[in-house]
């Protein structure tokens, strides 16, 4: 495979990841409600 196919593959995997996280985050978003960010920031920083 060259570098240009390999980077071509690595940017649909990113897309697939951001679509991914997008609805991971709607999900978390409903069950977390309004304290979402909060909550996030402290998994985050643990």
């Amino acid at each position: 495979m060259t570098n240009k196919a390999a980077a071509i593959e690595l940017a649909k995997e990113i897309v697939q990841l951001d679509l991914l996280r997008d609805e991971i985050w709607e999900s978390f978003l409903s069950v977390a409600g309004d304290h979402a960010h909060e909550l996030l920031r402290q998994v985050q920083n643990s």
